[in-house]
Order: C-alpha cells, then sequence, then structure tokens
C-alpha cells in the first residue's frame, strides 16, 4: 500500500501520488453540456483534496 503515495512518472506526466477520483460533473454544465467557470472552480477544489 506504501507505493500509492510515492511519486508515479509517465513520460512528461508527474503525480504526486497513484490516488485518482474518477471525473463528475454534478450538474455543473451549461446550455449544450458546455463546460462553466462553476465546473472549474468545483474540479480545481477536487485537485487540491
Amino acid at each position: 500500500m506504501h507505493k500509492l503515495f510515492k511519486l508515479y512518472e509517465l513520460k512528461s506526466l508527474s503525480l504526486k501520488n497513484r490516488i485518482v477520483m474518477a471525473p463528475m460533473t454534478r450538474c455543473r454544465a451549461g446550455e449544450g453540456d458546455m463546460p462553466t467557470p462553476r465546473m472549474a472552480e468545483y474540479y480545481a477544489q477536487r485537485a487540491t483534496a
């Protein structure tokens, strides 16, 4: 389990750990299912969770 918290590198992508969260929009898309600033804020919050 200790590997979950170790740095992971894939070509030019470096991740602090190996824990991921599936994308969830939580009904924040705009008309025509277009991304909105509210959706960007949601993902920014999740990135630091």
